[in-house]
């Protein structure tokens, strides 16, 4: 596992907007083999990095959204013969908290839903109801990104 800290990144390709780019005063980027064990670390370090830049009240959203992704990556990318890395990114701007999730995969992301029933297949539902936005995009070959969302500013009320 690596790991990285900056203090300032510029807004990823698949949140450009017309106008300027949001800047990134946090960011965290680490880097896991797609293990099953990759998943409950990276919650982990999620929660605490939010903890420490001071977004507590993101981090159960953001630990099922870091959860739901990082699956996702880590059996996109498990399936490949050489099981590269999968990683995981959070930025923080004034207004919002990005989670990404890269795989190497060359498969698309398939949205399907779930039989009542099924074990499995909900994640990018859940990813879509706890999130602002959410997004995937192909960021080289065979690169994918799958990111989410969450405002900063009128969180929902807790229920």
């Amino acid at each position: 596992m690596i790991g990285g800290t900056d203090t300032v990144t510029r807004c990823p390709a698949s949140l450009d907007r017309p106008g300027p780019r949001p800047v990134f005063h946090r960011t965290s980027l680490l880097e896991f083999a797609p293990l099953p064990g990759a998943i409950p670390c990276a919650r982990l370090h999620a929660v605490a990095v939010l903890h420490e830049w001071g977004l507590r009240d993101l981090a159960d959203d953001a630990a099922l959204i870091v959860s739901e992704l990082m699956t996702n990556a880590a059996d996109a990318a498990a399936i490949l013969p050489d099981r590269p890395p999968i990683t995981l990114r959070l930025l923080a701007s004034e207004k919002s908290l990005i989670i990404e999730a890269w795989d190497h995969s060359p498969r698309d992301l398939e949205l399907t839903e779930a039989d009542a029933d099924a074990e499995c297949g909900r994640g990018l539902t859940v990813v879509a109801a706890l999130s602002d936005r959410w997004g995937w995009e192909r960021t080289g070959d065979p690169r994918k990104l799958v990111w989410a969302e969450l405002a900063l500013q009128a969180r929902r009320p807790p229920v």
